[in-house]
């Protein structure tokens, strides 16, 4: 497959995945799904020589979330399915937090929405000191979604998960870093040089080792991902047929406040 919305670069058992979409923030799209899906392929093969992946976005962004211009116009009375969306979608971040090899998330932007997801379903996650982590779901009239349900509560807390998902409110760097939803801030200009050198010391390690602690510590802690995913598509194919919902992608395409009716 040629990729069009990731890079994929493998030097010296480390795998660098990056979001390419930087004119849009690496907003999500369909076929960015598809290249990651790809990608993870190429990086689990035994041919591969990979030991630690480094995952991070290109620009000034990680991953804005969904992009929303993405989705088509369905004829006048039909809404979209976001449950089945995320169906499609959910065995990404499962198979990402379950994945054999460790994986490291260099957050260098925004963070928003299912970007959350993506840089929490990673192993240990780093982040700029000018990074931030936005649950923007309530904005447009949906749940969070994208494993944020499972790992939120998990590394922050019930009481702060739930502040910061009926919110929606920015949560600087630093503030992760202290709650834990981080492992640790660095410089903006040290972000890729220390993301680098924590992969490459994964990959000289005991990666077998490191697979089992990893799984066994999941273990400790998990309801179960996929149940959790599963319910997160159910609300969400509920609220996708809301008003609220179309009247928050209305508002956010044509860059206004949203005028909720609780419809």
């Amino acid at each position: 497959m040629q990729y069009e919305t990731i890079e994929l670069g493998i030097d010296q058992g480390v795998a660098t995945l990056a979001l390419a979409r930087p004119d849009r923030l690496n907003a999500f799209n369909v076929r960015m799904q598809d290249e990651l899906f790809d990608a993870l392929d190429r990086i689990e093969s035994p041919q591969s020589g990979v030991r630690a992946v480094l995952l991070t976005g290109r620009g000034r962004g990680f991953c804005s979330g969904v992009d929303l211009t993405d989705r088509k116009p369905l004829p006048e009375g039909r809404k979209h399915d976001l449950g089945a969306a995320l169906e499609a979608k959910n065995p990404l971040f499962s198979r990402l937090y379950r994945f054999p090899i460790p994986v490291v998330c260099a957050v260098n932007g925004v963070a928003a929405g299912m970007g959350v997801g993506l840089a929490l379903a990673c192993d240990i996650v780093i982040a700029a000191r000018s990074a931030s982590f936005v649950l923007a779901f309530s904005r447009i009239g949906l749940a969070p979604d994208c494993g944020v349900s499972f790992f939120l509560p998990r590394l922050i807390g019930l009481a702060r998960a739930n502040a910061c998902s009926l919110l929606g409110e920015r949560i600087a760097a630093e503030r992760a870093e202290a709650w834990g939803l981080v492992w640790k801030t660095v410089d903006d200009d040290a972000l890729a040089a220390e993301s680098a050198a924590l992969a490459a010391r994964l990959a000289s390690g005991p990666t077998r080792a490191y697979r089992l602690t990893a799984a066994t510590l999941k273990e400790g802690v998990e309801a179960s991902l996929e149940t959790v995913l599963q319910r997160e598509a159910e609300v969400q194919r509920e609220l996708g047929y809301t008003a609220d919902y179309a009247e928050g992608v209305q508002a956010f395409l044509e860059k206004r406040a949203a005028r909720f009716t609780g419809a």
